[in-house]
């Protein structure tokens, strides 16, 4: 491989691996990531560049649900390859003149990362070649209480997220964890979770002879029914400890 090609490899972390460990300047001081947030779940997320009408949707929509994800122990961190003056500026713009779907005032007390020489952004694979080589795409990781890795979501430079998904996705990998279940395709709080494959023929045949919760189709596919305010009532114990 030459010199050449080795530059344009994109090297990125793994779900199930340990979050690589930076520190760095942000808009709150500096942060020893993801060492200082140790017990708590972590969105890292990157965007762009400042200045620029997606990243600003984006970024006043994160701001607007902050306390909502502060709700399930979880604290948003952005990053993005401009300076921290230039970090400065541009939120303080979107406080005094931006409005968007009814938000206006939008105040982003959350860290945002200053990462000018892309150190951070590399370190993630938040560089892609073929979108750009001197901007971060739109990459999401969900980081957990333990610093593991558990999610990872990518954007093209030209799409905003979809909010409503990227605090689904957080709820679904606290109640998987939680109940040791798997979650089914669009699966939503108070819908039927999926009871994990039977590791044998004999216990799979205990399961379809159950007359419990469990709804057995097949040995590969049982369901059971999980209601939403069971799952609140979990994940809040579970956040107290």
């Amino acid at each position: 491989m030459d010199e050449q090609q080795k530059e344009d490899t994109v090297m990125m972390p793994r779900i199930g691996e340990k979050a690589p460990p930076f520190t760095a300047v942000t808009t709150q001081g500096e942060i020893k990531f993801p060492e200082q947030y140790k017990g708590k779940w972590v969105i890292l997320f990157s965007h762009p560049a400042d200045f620029t009408p997606v990243c600003t949707s984006e970024f006043m929509t994160f701001a607007t649900l902050e306390k909502k994800f502060a709700g399930l122990n979880c604290q948003l961190v952005g990053l993005s390859v401009d300076g921290l003056y230039s970090h400065i500026a541009w939120l303080r713009t979107i406080k005094e003149k931006i409005r968007y779907k009814g938000m206006k005032d939008v105040e982003v007390k959350f860290p945002l990362i200053e990462d000018i020489k892309m150190d951070v952004a590399k370190k993630y694979g938040m560089i892609q070649p073929g979108e750009s080589s001197t901007k971060a795409v739109r990459a999401v990781f969900y980081i957990d209480p333990k610093g593991i890795i558990r999610t990872i979501i990518y954007y093209p430079l030209s799409l905003g997220r979809n909010f409503d998904e990227l605090y689904r996705v957080l709820v679904a990998l606290q109640t998987a964890d939680a109940f040791s279940v798997a979650l089914p395709a669009d699966w939503q709080p108070g819908d039927d979770v999926i009871i994990p494959t039977a590791g044998s023929c004999g216990v799979a045949k205990k399961r379809m002879e159950s007359k419990s919760e469990m709804k057995c189709y097949d040995w590969f596919f049982c369901t059971k029914k999980l209601g939403k305010m069971e799952i609140d009532k979990k994940l809040k114990k579970m956040r107290r400890k």
